[in-house]
């Protein structure tokens, strides 16, 4: 005994004979039942069974077991017979979804390239469907999508539903299969059942769908993502999520707009501005910093060893820009010493390739006082985490020889 949900998915109220009651698992069989059993991407419906609630559907491929949230209870046997009430609200969410993802998947033999069927799931609070495809769903594929979807509603397509012998249905070039999710669909019958939108798509499908496109109500695009290798994730929501959805989206639009000062219409334009001033202004502040820095270089205290050695503290100096810093400003036969302040400074060393300095060697001979790591080579060091204060590493360096 199969569900008889996708046949007649209008039927929210229903009676059948109790076949058999597993109280330990809080599982029953009836002679019938209209709950649908999870399959293909589609949650099992919820409701009650005399007033017990279901919690899930199950089809094993010979019975439909129901799992009541609690047990039956005296009197409810096998024999008895029950009513079983759908809950109407998920029905109702579930029919629209899952129609709404045939028009989403048909919206995409529009707009994609090498369309493949790679998945499906209804959540409670929004539907995915992944496409494999050769085509990048990019911001304006992922609008048209959307847009499409939508008039596909609005134009009140027909929904239908049929068997086909699996031979037939297979031969055709465009009925769609997903066979990783549509359990059941296939399963080596004889037919298969097919689910056409008119004009607009055709699918193996062994899910719960409305009659007519209009019932879907919008369809909002939420996000599209890439959870496998040649796999496209579109997720969205229909019905009242949708809805809320779509408002919370255009109050925020309106809001960020007034912010800009400016329009939805031109808001685009708005930030493209912003974001070129913006990086003009890092730009500049970028240059300003290094300006800051070499400036602080040229005011270090000079030390006339076998080279000259120009040492100093760079406040709030970043350890990769005092670096940089560091090898601009030096000369080819001196050296330039900076110590970073804070609670752990850093040191780097730049040495000119006729000073006679090997600066990675400064800056492990500095770890090795002070603590910290780095390294570096003759031109350049740099070290980190040094447990002294800045002067005091100043004052290493000032007495620093080079060992034999």
């Amino acid at each position: 005994m199969n569900t008889r949900a996708p046949a007649e998915p209008e039927v929210r109220e229903f009676t059948a004979e109790v076949v058999d009651v597993d109280a330990d698992d809080r599982t029953v069989t009836l002679d019938q039942t209209y709950f649908y059993a999870e399959s293909g991407g589609q949650p099992a419906d919820t409701g009650t069974i005399d007033g017990i609630r279901v919690v899930d559907v199950q089809d094993d491929g010979e019975v439909v077991r129901h799992t009541l949230a609690e047990e039956p209870g005296p009197g409810f046997e096998a024999g008895e017979t029950v009513t079983g009430v759908v809950d109407d609200d998920f029905r109702t969410y579930c029919m629209r979804a899952h129609t709404a993802s045939h028009l989403l998947y048909g919206a995409g033999r529009r707009l994609l390239e090498d369309l493949g069927y790679g998945g499906f799931d209804i959540s409670e609070e929004k539907v995915r469907v992944d496409f494999t495809t050769t085509t990048d769903i990019d911001d304006e594929t992922l609008v048209e999508l959307e847009r499409l979807t939508n008039r596909a509603v609005w134009e009140s397509r027909d929904v239908s539903w049929y068997e086909l012998p699996t031979e037939e249905a297979t031969a055709r070039e465009d009925v769609a299969f997903n066979t990783k999710t549509e359990e059941g669909v296939m399963a080596g019958a004889d037919t298969v059942r097919i689910v056409e939108v008119d004009g607009w798509d055709v699918a193996a499908c062994g899910g719960t769908h409305v009659s007519n496109t209009r019932e879907i109500g919008p369809v909002t695009v939420l996000d599209r993502s890439n959870p496998g290798e040649g796999l496209t994730r579109v997720e969205f929501a229909v019905g009242p999520d949708g809805i809320d959805r779509r408002a919370r989206q255009h109050a925020a639009l309106r809001e960020t707009a007034a912010e800009l000062e400016t329009n939805a219409g031109e808001l685009a334009e708005t930030a493209a501005s912003l974001r070129s001033e913006r990086d003009d202004l890092e730009a500049r502040v970028r240059e300003l910093e290094q300006a800051a820095l070499s400036n602080a270089l040229s005011d270090f205290e000079t030390v006339d060893k076998a080279a000259t050695w120009r040492l100093g503290v760079l406040a709030d100096a970043d350890p990769n820009d005092a670096g940089d810093a560091a090898k601009d400003a030096v000369d080819d036969d001196g050296v330039v010493v900076a110590v970073g302040d804070g609670e752990r400074p850093f040191v780097v060393v730049a040495a000119g390739p006729d000073s006679g300095v090997n600066a990675g060697d400064v800056v492990d001979d500095v770890t090795d006082a002070f603590g910290g790591g780095g390294g570096g080579g003759p031109p350049f060091g740099q070290g980190g985490g040094l447990d002294a204060l800045p002067e005091e590493v100043l004052d290493y360096v000032r007495q620093w020889e080079p060992s034999d």
